[in-house]
């Protein structure tokens, strides 16, 4: 019986990648890949010959059996994502379910994701924190924002660019300008950058500025300055 490994690779420094996930995308019988162009650019860089095969959202019902076949065969397989750790808002949890399934060992190796430094450096708590991926982009986007504004944990979430300023926008709305918030830009990369503010703030920064690249939003759960408000305004209604 092989083995399942789940490695992280890099979100945009090429050196954020841990030697043991080297070692094991050196020793793999096989590299499954959620774009092939995106992973041969990153195993040449480090002089890494090994097969590499297709495996997105968009087939990984298709390939998963016969992979979950070749792992009971005794072949070690090595699942990466474009970007940082498969399965989180990446392809990933299906094939893993599968493999468990199949009584095939699951290794996942720790190393790069995004969500961790965009919530650590962004100056809210995270010792508590919920992480939300991508929020739905149309059906069920509002009711989600509502259900979050009576979040008190850190709120961490991914966005595009183009809907960056409406979602920052609805949060202001819906959980109150004054929410502290946080986004994180090109983690990483040369020109990564974090702004800080209020969500009014931040809407109004981004609205001046359109954003590029990848993105995380972190946003401030709901306390006692919201509470406190809460309070005068039911003592202003008395």
């Amino acid at each position: 019986m092989g083995t399942l490994y789940i490695v992280p690779t890099p979100i945009g420094n090429m050196e954020d990648i841990t030697l043991r996930a080297l070692r094991v995308l050196r020793e793999a019988d096989l590299i499954l890949a959620e774009d092939t162009r995106t992973s041969a650019h990153l195993l040449r860089h480090y002089d890494i010959h090994r097969p590499l095969l297709s495996h997105h959202k968009y087939n990984e019902h298709g390939t998963s059996q016969t992979v979950v076949e070749r792992l009971q065969g005794g072949q070690n397989v090595a699942l990466v994502s474009d970007a940082g750790t498969p399965g989180v808002s990446d392809p990933g949890f299906f094939l893993v379910r599968e493999a468990l399934g199949g009584g095939v060992h699951v290794e996942c190796l720790p190393g790069a994701t995004a969500f961790v430094p965009a919530l650590v450096a962004s100056g809210l708590p995270c010792d508590r924190f919920v992480f939300e991926g991508f929020l739905p982009q149309k059906k069920g986007r509002q009711s989600r924002l509502q259900a979050l504004a009576e979040e008190t944990r850190t709120i961490v979430c991914y966005e595009s660019p183009h809907r960056l300023l409406k979602l920052l926008q609805q949060a202001a709305d819906i959980m109150g300008e004054e929410r502290k918030a946080c986004v994180a830009r090109e983690l990483t990369k040369i020109h990564e950058t974090y702004v800080r503010g209020t969500l009014r703030e931040l809407a109004t920064h981004f609205a001046d500025n359109p954003p590029r690249g990848e993105i995380v939003v972190v946003i401030e759960g709901k306390g006692k300055r919201d509470k406190a408000a809460a309070g005068q305004d039911n003592d202003s209604n008395d």
